[in-house]
This record gives C-alpha cells, structure tokens and sequence, in this order.
C-alpha cells in the first residue's frame, strides 16, 4: 500500500521546490507548457513580498490574473490564452492542497478571477493594419512638414504635431507596451517614459517591462529620427523631463505644487502659478510634468486616425496604441519567430508561439492543401 498520501509535509516549503516537484508528476509535454506559466507566477509572488507556498491567498491569485488582463489588453494573448494559464496555476495550487501544503484552493474563489479578462471564445484582437500604418506614418509626416514651411505656425502646433509624430513611430516601430512609455493611472512606478531612458545613439529604450525589470526595446531610424527632431523642439531642461508631457493643465499645476513643496511657502508658490506662465514655472524650477497617460495616448491616437480617416467605416476602429505591438509582432513572426521573440521580449519562444499560433495554423493548413495539387 502506497502511504505517501498521508505522510505529513513541512510548511514553508520555496515555491521553486514544490514547483520542481509538481512537474515531474507531469508528463513532459504538459511540464514544458507548465513551467513558463508558473515561473512567472512565481516572479509576480515574489514581486509582492510572497516566497513560501502557505503564504499564497486569494490576493495573489488576483493580482495574477490582472497581469493576465493587462497581457490580452496589450495584445501579447488571447483572452482564452488568459484563462488557460491561470487555469495551470490553479492546477498547481490543487496540487499544493492535495500535498498539505494549502488549506484551499485560492485560485478556484470568485474573488480571484473577477479580473480574468472575458473569454467569448474567438481571437479577435484589433491590430494595425500595414496599410493603416502606413498611411498614418504618412499622415503625421505631412503634418510636421506642413508646419516647417512658410508660413510658420504657432510654437504650440509645432510642438504637438512632433510630439504625436514620436507617439506614433514609437508605437508602431518599437513593439513597447503602452504602459511601458505612458503613465499609469494609480501605478507610481509607471510615470512615463523619460529621456534618460532614451539612448538615440544606439537605438535603445530602456522601460520597465511587464515583470518590472527593466528592459531594452529596440529603437530603429524611423522612430529614432522622430524622437531626436522631438527632443530638438522641446530641449527639456534635464533627463528626467518625459519623453510625452502631458497637455493636462490641472496635472501640470498639481505636479509644480508637489515639486516646490517643502522648499518653499504654500502662499509663495499659489503667488507663482497666479503670476507665471505654469509651462515656464515647470522648466525654470526644473519640476518635471507629468507624463501623457495611457488614456491620454489613446486619445491622441483616436485624434489622429480621425484626421487621417483611417478606421471611419461601421465595424471598424481607430488604431488603439496596445493593436501597434501585436502587428508587429505579427509581421516579425511571419519572417522569423526569434527574431520576433526577441522583439516583443518574450522570455520564451512558447509565448511568442502562444500569442501567434494562429499563423503557424494558417502556414500549416497552406501546406495540407498543397499536398492536395
């Protein structure tokens, strides 16, 4: 008789122990499907101060799947990818349950998977269209050269029509996250994008990538030039200046308030935003603006598909700024998955297959019907 069942396990057991343990129960298809999902479950534990298996709750559970929502919202997974992977997860803490190591199962509680994303059951994700692109990147070109020839425009319409040019190359050339560039609302580590991070030389962004480490993403000549004719125009005052200020007034006399508190009187600083021009108040105190939001770059990017007419039809829609990473992984992956992987900065090539498998289905089907000929 098998009386490993009922063997008593020790508590606080490393995640990676019982992690290491649950796999080889696996067969070894299922383990190597399993094992990129549950590291980085473990990362995000981590990340929350979480590293023993009797410490997981409900909390983590949840916060898991959120990052898998923020996952199908920027386009890296399909909604059912989602609920797949957080299914392996609850497989696992069934597992830790059945060992002794869990009273229950945090994962299989309603308030756990309230975040999940919606799975209809299709793999519709809006993405760029090449052509869209194409003629956006058009459009928002005329626009700054427009405002270069004579007669000259006003400073401020120069200024935005740069700025909204990098927005768009960055996007569409670069394969970042939204959320890696622009300010997270409630998020204080996600405050956009800063000119430190901004290596033109060498064609690099440095962000802070979905695991919150940091992470270079690529920076080819297009959206390179657009930055460094950006930077040119708006010549911030020092590194930590965003790369995308917000137009939001009341964020921008909040932000000097913050900036100058301490150092100076409550009086003196509401006698400066009565008398000063905020923008010039910012720049001579040094007081960084606050960043465009993800919401706000969305704005922007409804904006200008409207001017360019791209994305007006009945069923169609604007190019949404998380739409811009997943066609271009799309056309990398159709040239060479690495190369894709490596891009998008995937940890693995199975989630760069994961998030793309619709198109090895469509090259497979091709090479069914060819044997047909």
């Amino acid at each position: 008789m098998d009386h490993t069942q009922n063997r008593p396990t020790p508590r606080g057991m490393a995640f990676e122990t019982v992690r290491s343990d649950y796999l080889r129960t696996l067969s070894d298809t299922s383990a190597n499907n399993m094992r990129p999902v549950l590291e980085r479950f473990e990362t995000s534990l981590t990340h929350n101060g979480t590293d023993v298996v009797e410490s997981i709750d409900v909390y983590d559970c949840r916060r898991y799947a959120s990052s898998l929502a923020d996952d199908e919202e920027a386009g890296d997974i399909a909604a059912s990818t989602a609920h797949t992977y957080f299914d392996y997860v609850a497989g696992f803490l069934g597992y830790c349950v059945r060992e002794g190591l869990l009273d229950t199962n945090p994962a299989r509680k309603n308030q756990a998977t309230e975040n999940l994303p919606e799975d209809r059951g299709e793999r519709e994700r809006q993405f760029w269209d090449p052509a869209d692109r194409q003629q956006l990147f058009q459009f928002v070109d005329r626009r700054v050269d427009s405002a270069l020839e004579p007669p000259r425009v006003p400073s401020q319409i120069l200024e935005r029509r740069m700025r909204d040019r990098a927005i768009v190359y960055v996007l569409g050339k670069t394969g970042v996250r939204g959320a890696e560039v622009f300010a997270v609302s409630g998020d204080e580590t996600r405050n956009g994008l800063r000119w430190s991070d901004v290596n033109l030389e060498d064609g690099v962004l440095r962000v802070l990538g979905k695991s919150r480490n940091i992470e270079a993403a690529p920076l080819p000549s297009r959206p390179r030039v657009a930055l460094s004719r950006w930077q040119d125009v708006l010549e911030p005052p020092t590194d930590e200046w965003p790369v995308f200020p917000s137009d939001h007034a009341p964020s921008k006399y909040a932000q000097f308030r913050e900036g100058l508190e301490g150092d100076h009187s409550e009086s003196t600083i509401e006698t400066l935003l009565s008398n000063n021009d905020v923008d010039e108040l910012l720049r001579e105190y040094e007081v960084p603006p606050p960043s465009i939001s993800t919401a706000g770059a969305r704005r922007v990017m409804q904006r200008l598909c409207e001017d360019a007419e791209i994305g007006l039809g009945e069923d169609e829609e604007y190019l949404k700024p998380h739409g811009a990473r997943r066609a271009l992984g799309d056309e990398l992956y159709r040239e060479n998955p690495t190369t894709a992987q490596t891009a998008l900065r995937h940890k693995s090539i199975e989630t760069t297959k994961a998030a793309y498998s619709d198109i090895e289905t469509g090259e497979l089907n091709d090479a069914i019907d060819a044997l047909e000929e």
